[in-house]
C-alpha cells in the first residue's frame, strides 16, 4: 500500500469510527474541537524542533473514538503537520495512530510520512505510553523502528514525567534517555466568562544535554 492510500484509509477508518459510535441519530454524539495554542519553544520529546511556535488543532469525536489534524509553524519556519486516530477505552487505556508529515516535502512522496502506533495507559496519578514507527521515511527522519517511552506522575501541581527513545529521538540513534520535566498549568481569569489556560514546563534532554524551560497560550 503506498503513502496516499495508508493517508486515505487511516482518515476513512477514523471518520467511519467516530461515526458508527454511540447512537449517530444524535447530532450531540459527535463532537468537532478547535482551538491553538502558542508555546514560547516547540520541544517534543526532549527535542527543540523551533522557538515560538503557533499550533493549530481540529478534532472530531465521538464516545471514544476521535480524528484529528495538529499542525506547528514556527517563527524560523520549521513547520509540521500531523493526522492522527484513536481510541480511548473507559479503564484507562489509549490505543491511535499518528502520521507526522514535515511541509517542504512532496505530501505524496512515500519518504514524506512518518506514521506511528500509539499506546498509553492512565491509572489514577500513574500514566505509561509506548510509541513506534513502523517505516522508514527519509524526508520525516525516520529510520523506522523508532521507540519511545514515556512514564509520568501527577502531582497537586504539576505533572512530572520521563520519556526514552532511539531513532529519531536520540543523537545517535541508540536508545537513551531524552526527556526528563516537569509542568505545570492554571487559568488566567480574564473575566467571568472568559479564561486563557496557561501551561509551563521545565524540561532536560541528558542525551543531548539540553535544558529548556517554555510556555504556553491556549485560545
Amino acid at each position: 500500500m503506498n503513502t496516499f492510500n495508508r493517508i486515505i484509509s487511516l482518515l476513512t477508518l477514523g471518520v467511519i469510527l467516530v461515526f458508527t459510535s454511540g447512537d449517530i441519530s444524535k447530532a450531540q454524539d459527535v463532537e468537532v474541537t478547535t482551538g491553538v495554542d502558542f508555546y514560547s519553544t516547540y520541544v517534543f520529546r526532549g527535542v527543540a524542533y523551533d522557538g515560538p511556535s503557533w499550533q493549530p488543532a481540529v478534532e472530531v469525536s465521538s464516545g471514544g473514538f476521535a480524528i484529528g489534524a495538529w499542525g506547528s509553524q514556527g517563527y524560523t519556519g520549521f513547520q509540521e503537520m500531523d493526522l492522527y486516530a484513536g481510541y480511548s477505552f473507559d479503564f484507562g487505556l489509549y490505543l491511535g495512530v499518528t502520521d507526522y508529515y514535515y511541509p517542504g516535502s512532496l505530501y505524496l512522496d512515500g519518504d514524506s510520512h512518518a506514521f506511528e502506533i500509539n499506546a498509553g495507559f492512565e491509572q489514577d496519578a500513574f500514566s505509561l505510553a509506548g510509541n513506534f514507527i513502523v517505516n522508514e521515511a527519509v524526508n520525516a527522519g525516520s529510520a523506522g523502528g523508532d521507540l519511545y517511552f514515556e512514564a509520568g506522575y501527577s502531582l497537586d501541581q504539576a505533572d512530572l514525567f520521563v520519556g526514552a527513545g532511539d531513532g529519531w529521538h536520540s543523537t545517535d540513534g541508540e536508545f537513551a534517555l531524552v526527556n526528563i520535566g516537569i509542568g505545570t498549568s492554571k487559568d488566567i481569569v480574564i473575566t467571568d466568562t472568559f479564561t486563557i489556560p496557561v501551561s509551563g514546563a521545565v524540561v532536560f534532554n541528558p542525551d543531548s544535554e539540553q535544558f529548556y524551560i517554555l510556555v504556553g497560550l491556549s485560545f
